[in-house]
């Protein structure tokens, strides 16, 4: 990924959907963002902070930016034109294989038969 900043959209399995941009993202999918906003900030006033400024209420997001443990992680969204798919595609074919070696290697029932004969 380039070092330009990208705006991606997460979507918690809890519900909570936030907007920022990505600070780094690794292989468990644990993101941090900068410059974070709640989506639907009246289903989830916990994350605002409000405030009274003379006559009127103001309302500012509690964090900045946060960090998503990636197994809470429901869906990642972002601009199309961002995503590499020869990048994706081949990834997932390297998986694929390795998930099929790995699967033959850690069978200890067809390992003893190979043994015997």
């Amino acid at each position: 990924m380039s070092a330009e900043a990208v705006q991606v959209g997460v979507e918690l399995k809890n519900g909570v959907q936030i907007e920022g941009t990505l600070k780094s993202v690794d292989q468990f999918l644990n993101i941090k963002l900068d410059d974070i906003s709640v989506v639907d900030v009246e289903r989830h006033p916990h994350l605002v902070r409000r405030s009274r400024q003379g006559p009127q209420l103001t309302a500012q997001l509690a964090v900045r930016n946060c960090f998503i443990r990636g197994s809470v992680v429901r869906y990642v969204t972002m601009d199309r034109s961002r995503v590499d798919f020869n990048l994706l595609e081949d990834a997932s074919r390297r998986g694929a294989l390795g998930a099929r070696s790995w699967s033959a290697l850690t069978s200890p029932a067809e390992n003893a038969k190979e043994a015997r004969k």
